[in-house]
């Protein structure tokens, strides 16, 4: 299968091309043209391994072997026989925890294979990745890429935009082929700068008398849109044994919730697909409206970081798959220079043929926390006010509490967080839930001196580091 541009399906390049130069010709995303049909029923038994091996297959990208090898890097998670588990809250409710990896988020369950198969790809040539993280896309990168001989990394996070630890997290693997900066902005100015450097052509020529080729590990890139997909179907035929369910998923960039789309529209039997969003509720306007409207928004700082974005680069995905490309431009320039767009009424009549959407502000969310019977983080608790008690419900669990530990305090004891790792010890305790090691010994790092970068100095200060 070849994969084509979202603004133009005339561009098409096959999957390793794709992955290695995610930036297309006219700004858009590769994505498939059609997705392949998956009888997931067939393989409800195997692993989970084993499982997403043969939908990969079903995507005709040749490469069997390089996935099997990609996949063997699931046994670095908590349980190596599966990377994620579905805990059963209530009879008609699960949480789907896809954190049990690494960096503790669920950006590990596409970046651990992600790294290996662009590992594989350029193992004759030098390359260098960039991304931007609201949170956990940048610990996760640097985790997967921390051993690599051909590749550097770049990882740009606004400064005081994440979590303490995320931030941590970053400054431990701040060494080596990984380099970090922490911007003066948010995190939408952090993936405009990368989507910009991307696309920048004097950048890629100074690169490339560098030695160089420039690649991206953002959601951008379909290889990780890849590994999201399987997931999501693999816990419908636990969970559901083929009947069907919601999913509800707390989404800033919309590319875990664009896996459970693919998921369905390939075979899972997935009624609802709900978009959980916090008080930066852009997905939910659009989504209920049909407008996306950035006119006079500013970004709002909560205590669910990782989905403080205002920009979702996949819905531009969505889009090409239900609208095409031609249509899909139209929108995303009109985004892009207008900073507003509207749906045609059968446009967003099509989006609700799938999705619902809603946003919960800090303090319902932090409600949540409080009332739930397992420990949960920010994130997903913004997932709780949309289930629906009387259907089958998986929720998308993307974090491991211990990230967010001043608003577990707020919200757990109505108390600020006087001194992080004694109040995670706290809670722990509390709640008999054992702390990983490498957590804990990220607070050595807190003395660490840490400095902030204007944006305008970023494509200077990585082509210096290069250089070095």
């Amino acid at each position: 299968m070849l994969l084509v541009e979202s603004r133009n399906s005339n561009n098409k390049v096959d999957f390793k091309e794709a992955i290695l130069h995610p930036s297309a010709k006219e700004g858009g995303l590769y994505t498939p043209l059609k997705l392949p049909k998956f009888n997931g029923l067939k393989y409800a038994n195997l692993s989970y391994k084993d499982f997403a091996l043969e939908l990969i297959k079903s995507f005709e990208f040749g490469y069997e072997e390089l996935f099997k090898k990609a996949l063997q890097s699931y046994e670095n998670f908590d349980d190596k026989q599966s990377p994620i588990f579905l805990r059963k809250i209530e009879d008609k409710l699960f949480i789907n925890e896809l954190y049990h990896g690494p960096t503790r988020a669920f950006k590990d369950m596409a970046l651990q294979p992600f790294g290996v198969l662009l590992n594989e790809f350029s193992k004759d040539k030098k390359v260098l990745i960039i991304c931007a993280t609201s949170g956990d896309t940048g610990p996760a990168t640097l985790k997967s890429f921390e051993n690599s001989k051909n590749i550097k990394v770049v990882c740009m996070y606004p400064q005081g935009g994440t979590s303490a630890i995320q931030a941590l997290q970053m400054r431990a693997l701040d060494k080596g082929n990984l380099r970090i900066f922490a911007i003066k902005g948010d995190f939408d100015d952090a993936q405009n700068t990368l989507k910009n450097l991307l696309a920048k052509t004097e950048f890629k020529e100074k690169l490339d008398k560098l030695g160089y080729e420039l690649c991206a590990a953002n959601s951008v890139n379909f290889g990780r849109i890849l590994f999201q997909i399987i997931y999501h179907y693999y816990a419908t035929l636990q969970v559901g044994k083929g009947s069907k369910l919601d999913i509800i998923i707390p989404s800033g960039n919309f590319g875990n919730a664009l896996g459970a789309y693919y998921a369905k529209k390939m075979g899972a039997n997935i009624s609802r697909i709900k978009i959980a969003s916090n008080a930066n509720n852009v997905l939910s306007e659009l989504f209920t409206k049909g407008e996306y409207d950035l006119r006079g928004k500013s970004l709002k700082k909560t205590i669910s970081p990782a989905m403080d974005i205002l920009i979702s680069s996949n819905v531009e995905r969505l889009f090409f798959d239900k609208f095409g490309d031609k249509r899909t431009k139209e929108l995303m320039n009109l985004l892009k220079n207008e900073k507003y767009f509207c749906l045609k009424k059968e446009e967003l009549e099509a989006l609700k043929e799938e999705f619902d959407a809603d946003f919960c502000d800090d303090d319902l969310c932090m409600k949540f926390i409080k009332q739930s019977k397992v420990l949960i983080d920010p994130h997903t608790a913004t997932c709780f006010k949309l289930v629906d008690k009387n259907q089958m419900s998986i929720i998308t669990s993307t974090a491991e509490w211990t990230k967010f530990t001043p608003s577990m305090m707020k919200a757990l004891y109505n108390k600020e967080c006087e001194n992080e790792k004694e109040d995670l010890l706290k809670i722990a305790k509390a709640y008999n839930f054992e702390l990983k090691k490498e957590l804990l010994e990220l607070f050595h790092f807190e003395s660490k001196a840490s400095k902030t970068y204007e944006i305008s100095s970023i494509e200077n200060e990585i082509l210096e580091w290069i250089k070095q």
